[in-house]
């Protein structure tokens, strides 16, 4: 069985793939953290800011087989979006490789989706991925060394860029860290500061690129 919190078509807000339309199937659980606030101060990940727990949220449900998932994911992408036009699920969470398997990456691939991942690292990643983006949080142990994306929010203190550089990916980004307790919309002076001190790494350490969610700036989900 599957659990998805939510799912929807928007467009990616950040990274290399950002403004590309996509349908994101966001699954429920992580190993870094419960999602409840109870446990936040306790958690590996305690920045986190994405609801990932249940699946009530929107088109959120159980899915007792993969084909029944990939079904409800291809209903999501428009009918029409013109010849060529590769679909495209962004498969995050909460943690997705919790649940994401082989057979799930088939079945996505069988309704003609391109599979892109959003993972904190810590697991293994399944055969057929076509994109992998790896996001390292705190002092967790990473087990991808090669990816599409390298994602880092900063500053982390335990979660340094330079920490990472063994890791083989095509792009290098760094996310500037926001407030999680504040609101998407209105100033947000930690973020406002981390990226400030993100676009002064990236300025002294060309490798990496800075990323912004766009998603959040233009008002979109």
């Amino acid at each position: 069985m599957y659990r998805v919190k939510e799912a929807f078509y928007t467009l990616q807000g950040e990274g290399a793939q950002a403004g590309r339309a996509a349908v994101f199937c966001r699954f429920s659980k992580c190993n870094l953290w419960n999602g409840r606030e109870s446990g936040r101060a306790t958690a590996v990940c305690d920045f986190c800011d994405t609801d990932f727990v249940g699946t009530d949220g929107q088109n959120g449900g159980r899915f007792e087989t993969a084909t029944a998932l990939a079904a409800h994911i291809a209903a999501l992408w428009p009918s029409d979006t013109g010849n060529g036009v590769r679909p495209y699920v962004v498969c995050t969470g909460g943690e997705p490789l919790l649940q994401l398997d082989e057979p799930l990456i088939a079945a996505f691939h069988e309704q003609g989706f391109e599979v892109g991942v959003e993972t904190n690292g810590t697991l293994p990643a399944p055969a057929g991925i076509d994109w992998l983006c790896v996001s390292p949080k705190a002092d967790a142990t990473v087990v991808i060394d090669q990816c599409d994306e390298l994602k880092v929010v900063y500053p982390q203190p335990l979660a340094m860029p330079e920490r990472f550089l063994t890791i083989r990916a095509s792009h290098y980004f760094l996310s500037p860290m926001a407030s999680p307790a504040m609101p998407e919309t209105g100033h947000d002076p930690v973020k406002a500061s981390n990226t400030r001190k993100a676009v002064d790494y990236c300025l002294q350490h060309p490798r990496w690129r800075l990323t912004i969610q766009m998603h959040k700036i233009v008002g979109i989900d």
